[in-house]
């Protein structure tokens, strides 16, 4: 269980993904009944670092801080910036010892310089996965991911992602509804998958004409049923092929896919709040059978249904 988490700031930091691990991690919310952290911010000068946008960050801690933390946060930074050789061997010796380390953006050439991400699936910003492959070609980098988790090593793709990496770990941790209620907190988007794009033909789908926005919203009311393409196509009153062409350039996956995680997401929620028998939960998500939901379950979230009751049921609903 995470319960420290520190945050590493470095030279030429980037000062927005810097702020994500701090927005997330970094606030109390306990007056809403959610986890908090034992939360610091770390550099190798302990005293303070210059951010890439021209003003300064005081870190009170020093580098001895990370030897107790559950998770090392690495933020985007300035690659003409050279970190001090230490770093690495902090963040290596770190995962060493079990904690999980998470990178956003270009934080992931530190955990390449610590061989973290040696034989490692991994992303970055898209724009600079070729770069980090040329200078780690024994990582296995993705270009075209917002996240990737290989436990303990999380890497979040370019500035926005860093939000969908941080929510993806505290879903982990405690749940989709600890990780939806602060994603509220924050405005933010409650779930966007690891597998989706980085970035869009098109912009994200918003209410308008043209837009697939309100038969998103009949999908998510209709998650029992038998939903086809070519139902979906229908009631988007367009053909099957123009509709998953449509649903690719704007939700940024295929219909398919994007149904099974809404699916699965109704599922968890389902798990944590109800005691529902898992035949019946199968049935309410429109996944049919024990073995179908169990199947996506453990592709998803690398769990079972019943391994995820027993770890996210709220024990004031038991």
């Amino acid at each position: 269980m995470i319960r420290d988490v520190a945050v590493l700031a470095l030279e030429g930091s980037h000062a927005f993904e810097l702020g994500v691990f701090c927005e997330v991690f970094g606030i109390d919310r306990s007056d809403d009944a959610l986890p908090g952290y034992d939360f610091a911010l770390v550099s190798a000068t302990g005293d303070s670092v210059s951010t890439r946008h021209g003003f300064d960050v005081r870190t009170p801690h020093g580098l001895e801080r990370l030897s107790s933390a559950d998770l090392i946060c690495v933020p985007a930074y300035d690659l003409r910036v050279r970190q001090p050789d230490r770093l690495a061997h902090e963040l290596r010796a770190a995962a060493e010892r079990g904690a999980r380390v998470l990178s956003i953006c270009t934080g992931a050439f530190l955990l390449g310089e610590a061989g973290l991400l040696d034989g490692r699936r991994c992303t970055t910003h898209w724009r600079y996965t070729d770069e980090l492959a040329r200078r780690h070609p024994r990582a296995r980098v993705e270009s075209d991911v917002l996240y990737v988790d290989q436990d303990p090593i999380i890497t979040g793709a370019g500035t926005a992602a860093g939000v969908d990496t941080c929510l993806h770990v505290v879903r982990r941790e405690h749940g989709s509804a600890v990780a939806n209620t602060i994603a509220r907190r924050m405005v933010a988007a409650p779930h966007r998958e690891g597998g989706q794009r980085q970035y869009r033909e098109r912009p994200q789908p918003r209410e308008g004409t043209g837009s697939l926005a309100p038969v998103l919203g009949w999908i998510e009311a209709n998650l029992d049923q038998n939903l086809t393409v070519e139902a979906m196509a229908r009631h988007a009153h367009l053909s099957p092929r123009t509709f998953a062409r449509r649903f690719q350039q704007e939700a940024g996956t295929t219909p398919l896919q994007w149904l099974t995680g809404q699916r699965v997401l109704l599922a968890q929620h389902h798990l944590e709040t109800t005691d529902d028998p898992i035949t019946a939960i199968a049935r309410c998500t429109g996944l049919g059978t024990v073995d179908n939901l169990r199947h996506h379950f453990v592709r998803r979230l690398g769990i079972t249904p019943q391994g995820y009751r027993r770890a996210f049921r709220a024990p004031h609903n038991k």
